[in-house]
């Protein structure tokens, strides 16, 4: 009888660490995360119409997702960032 595979307790337990409408701001923010050894996944969302008030008229927006042990040491890479862009982003705290 074979065993079953051993999954670490955080396996699939992404968080998103945040947001933007811009796509340079998303960017650069990947570039630094790259640069940073910081694994994450970006994915475009498309905005429904109801909710693009919310996001200054954009219909598409980038969420930048994290594993959460990951968590701190993104948030600190992040402030690296010029602080044009990183008033940009909408930053999701846990």
């Amino acid at each position: 009888m074979k065993r079953k595979p051993k999954i670490s307790k955080n396996c699939g337990k992404d968080i998103v660490l945040c947001e933007t409408t811009n796509r340079i701001v998303s960017n650069r923010t990947s570039d630094l995360l790259l640069e940073q050894s910081v694994p994450f996944s970006k994915n475009w969302h498309r905005v429904p119409i109801f909710r693009r008030r919310n996001y200054h008229g954009a219909n598409k927006v980038c969420v930048i997702s994290i594993n959460r042990t990951q968590y701190s040491h993104a948030r600190r890479v992040l402030s690296l960032l010029e602080e044009r862009d990183y008033n940009r982003l909408q930053l999701n705290v846990i």
